[in-house]
């Protein structure tokens, strides 16, 4: 479907392209058709019907790849801390990234299950891109003709586990469940003048069991911008369309902005007092994630999922 901008209508786009993945591995010849019909959703020539954002799954359900960075310097001082690890010397240097389980993504308004709460349930609050074909050996240059589509995700983790599977110098996969998507991708000119050289200046904000627990801004402190981490994962080898890449968690050096995720509430925690006094996420805990245009329009539309037992 295309979405008016205010995220209350859509039109099928069935058409033009039947499934997201379609108009990706096709971009260039279904672009125009596409805009077509926000154009006329916007100009009123389309009436449209109304977006039950609550019957929507991710924009992409499943996708070829699910690879994240981790491109804000202060989240990955703050969480190695927690665990009593060193960052890296290639901080500065040498974006991290990992890559996901892509066969299963969560929509936005989908429960998720905790099955052990020793596991230590977190959110994550991120920005993603989704990419077109992007060769081997793309530089940062090159990067931005190759990004389609942003998006917002909750980039699931189990901190209990995260330890204990680097320890093994081999990866996260257990403590890295399904991730979950906002309703709705835009087209990086929907971002207009907040889209700079790859970072997106605007402010993720989070709201975690009904309290604004962060509102930080995605811009400044992403020291490894979106190009950056395009040119890393493309140094050997090819991405076919339809692959994401998501920024890593979004964190700022100025505690007045808040958290994106609770591992850096208990760190802050344990710096300011010793101890950490935050539990992660239990059983009835909910979390909303969303980023707000400059004048307050809700682009990505809202993640908002509710913790449920098995």
């Amino acid at each position: 479907m295309v979405v008016r901008r205010d995220g209350a209508v859509m039109a099928s786009a069935h058409e033009v392209a039947p499934t997201m993945q379609a108009a990706l591995d096709n971009w260039e010849e279904v672009a125009p058709g596409l805009q077509a019909i926000q154009d006329r959703l916007e100009d009123g020539s389309l009436a449209g019907e109304p977006v039950d954002t609550a019957a929507l799954d991710a924009p992409l359900p499943r996708a070829y790849e699910w690879i994240d960075g981790s491109a804000y310097l202060n989240h990955v001082i703050l969480v190695r801390k927690a665990r009593n690890a060193e960052p890296p010397k290639t901080l500065h240097t040498d974006p991290l990234v990992y890559q996901g389980g892509s066969g299963v993504f969560l929509g936005p308004n989908d429960d998720i299950v905790l099955h052990d709460p020793a596991w230590g349930l977190d959110f994550e609050a991120e920005l993603c891109v989704v990419l077109g074909d992007t060769p081997l050996g793309t530089t940062p240059d090159e990067a931005g003709q190759h990004i389609r589509l942003f998006m917002i995700a909750n980039d699931v983790s189990l901190r209990g586990l995260i330890p204990g599977e680097l320890a093994k110098s081999f990866g996260f996969f257990n403590s890295k469940p399904a991730t979950a998507f906002a309703p709705f991708a835009v087209t990086p000119d929907e971002l207009g003048d907040a889209l700079q050289d790859g970072r997106v200046h605007l402010k993720m904000r989070s709201t975690y069991n009904g309290e604004q627990v962060g509102d930080v801004h995605a811009g400044p402190e992403m020291h490894f911008s979106f190009f950056d981490l395009i040119a890393h994962i493309s140094k050997t080898r090819d991405f076919t369309a339809g692959t994401i890449l998501g920024s890593g968690t979004i964190s700022n050096a100025d505690r007045s902005a808040g958290i994106s995720c609770l591992a850096e509430r208990r760190m802050i925690e344990i710096i300011d007092t010793g101890a950490a006094k935050t539990p992660f996420m239990s059983v009835g805990d909910t979390i909303a994630i969303e980023m707000r245009s400059e004048d307050d329009q809700n682009i990505f539309g809202t993640i908002h999922q509710k913790v449920v037992a098995p």
